[in-house]
């Protein structure tokens, strides 16, 4: 279909990539966005943009799918890439990832250059514009919406479409727009973690790290950890995490002291011998938010919700870019499918099943910590201590490592971790003294290594498909969905913050 038109409201990662597949389908696509885009600096909108983003590779070969050349033309802007435990490293229990070739690609860079390079591509589309304006309700009925509402430097009006699309993060006001026009708002799950995170931005120097791009240290009982990865200008981008009120200082000082405490020191050691490049900020995420579009009986037509508008993920697994990149690829999907007469329940049908993936993992690693309240099953317990021995034996076992981290970046399915051969490895290394016994295959990772993904002990072996329940395959016809990790009390910080 290469007619009507489509409104987009928000430019962040997931409207930009929800206008670019919309580009494709309708004659004319208007993205509104309430911030000025006219620079590359950090957005008012976005003020999680300070901190470290994760790309993980099932997010950059969507990308890459929709934006072809997306990778070099991000190294061309002064993006780092490297291979995930090639050029980047990684820390689980207190003990280094075993090195070994993944096949993985690592796009490290800051969230303004990314949201840069996005947003031109996008913008380059036939029948795609951006104008200045912020949403302020939904015109139509239960049964479809026909209008938005929107305010803008002219004053407020109405503007018709065929779609609307909400992408506006996690702020957004969807809810109470459905009840203002007798629609039902949809139910909501979360989980109070009280994630609080500091960040700065350091000179580097050859030699430091030993010349790799990024380390990812994942969160020992004590619930820190962080990361630090080369970012455009020839900077370490660093980031602290601390959960349940446990936040990093931002004086100098302080800073270097809770660098200290995490469980390994290559962030320490970067923190105390580079040149500090302006001041310590910090962000405070208290809750991850997943909205349920689809448990409900009835969605208007012409009206969806993605990105973190529709499930704000904990920013410290690295989902929020990959699974934003997922319902794009599920939007694609449906309309290429079939008409747009059911298109909203199609699309909350298909993305519940990503979703669903992404956000049980997340949940059952933030579930590891006993600070956080929710239901824990014997079969968690069961399946941590498998997943404590997927740790340890990662530490020696390069095949294992590297199984490991494809998961974690969405490429392989959990079930890759409970192959027949692969367990014996897992079984027998596994055993081995050292680290944290804590139970968990969490992760999250940022731009820098591999970004990882948390996953519930609940889930491993399940969730194999990406969108319409069909297996998702990516380069070389592997599974590329959900999540590979779970929860333990080690799990891996890196603030990929809501991807609005």
């Amino acid at each position: 279909m290469t007619e009507g038109h489509a409104v987009v409201l928000g430019a962040g990662i997931a409207g930009l990539l929800a206008a670019r597949v919309l580009s494709e389908h309708y004659a004319r696509v208007t993205i509104f966005e309430r911030d000025s885009v006219e620079s590359e600096e950090v957005r008012r909108g976005v003020p999680q943009a300070r901190h470290l983003h994760g790309l993980l590779d099932r997010g950059r070969t969507i990308i890459e799918q929709l934006y072809p050349g997306f990778t070099s033309e991000m190294a061309e802007r002064g993006a780092t890439t490297a291979e995930a435990l090639v050029g980047t490293r990684w820390y689980v229990g207190g003990l280094r990832v075993a090195p070994t070739s993944t096949g993985l690609t690592s796009v490290i860079a800051t969230r303004p250059l990314l949201e840069s390079v996005l947003r031109q591509r996008t913008l380059a589309a036939p029948g795609v514009q951006l104008c200045e304006g912020a949403a302020q309700g939904l015109i139509g009925d239960a049964q479809r919406v026909r209008a938005v509402s929107v305010s803008g430097a002219h004053g407020a009006y109405t503007q018709a479409t065929d779609l609307v699309v909400d992408a506006t993060g996690r702020g957004s006001r969807a809810p109470a727009w459905l009840t203002a026009i007798g629609a039902q708002a949809p139910a909501e799950d979360r989980l109070e973690v009280d994630l609080g995170y500091a960040s700065r931005f350091f000179r580097r120097t050859p030699g430091q790290l030993g010349d790799q791009s990024s380390v990812i240290i994942s969160t020992g009982p004590n619930g820190r950890g962080g990361g630090a990865i080369r970012v455009e200008g020839d900077r370490w981008h660093v980031t602290l995490a601390g959960m349940l009120g446990d936040h990093p200082p931002v004086d100098s000082v302080g800073f270097e002291a809770f660098a200290a405490t995490i469980s390994a020191l290559d962030i320490h050691e970067i923190v105390t011998t580079s040149e500090p490049l302006g001041e310590v900020v910090p962000h405070r995420f208290r809750s991850p938010v997943r909205r349920r579009f689809e448990r409900l009986d009835e969605v208007p037509q012409g009206f969806l919700v993605l990105g973190d508008a529709l499930c704000s993920f904990n920013p410290l697994y690295a989902q929020g870019m990959a699974v934003a990149a997922q319902q794009a690829l599920a939007l694609h999907d449906c309309l290429v499918a079939g008409d747009t007469a059911d298109l909203s329940g199609r699309f909350y049908s298909a993305v519940g099943k990503v979703v669903d993936v992404a956000w049980q993992l997340a949940a059952g690693a933030d579930l590891s910590h006993a600070g956080v309240v929710g239901p824990r099953t014997a079969r968690t317990r069961v399946t941590n201590a498998y997943v404590a021995r997927v740790h340890r034996a990662a530490h020696v076992d390069p095949v294992v490592a590297r199984t490991f981290l494809r998961v974690a970046n969405l490429v392989e399915p959990p079930a890759a971790l409970l192959r027949p051969r692969l367990a014996r490895r897992i079984l027998l290394r596994g055993m081995g003294a050292g680290g944290f016994d804590s139970g968990g295959f969490d992760s999250g990772s940022a731009a820098a290594t591999t970004g990882v993904g948390g996953q519930p002990a609940t889930e491993i072996g399940q969730a194999t498909t990406d969108v319409g329940g069909q297996p998702a395959a990516d380069v070389g016809g592997q599974p590329a969905t959900s999540v590979g990790a779970q929860p333990s009390a080690d799990r891996t910080p890196l603030p990929i913050e809501p991807t609005r």
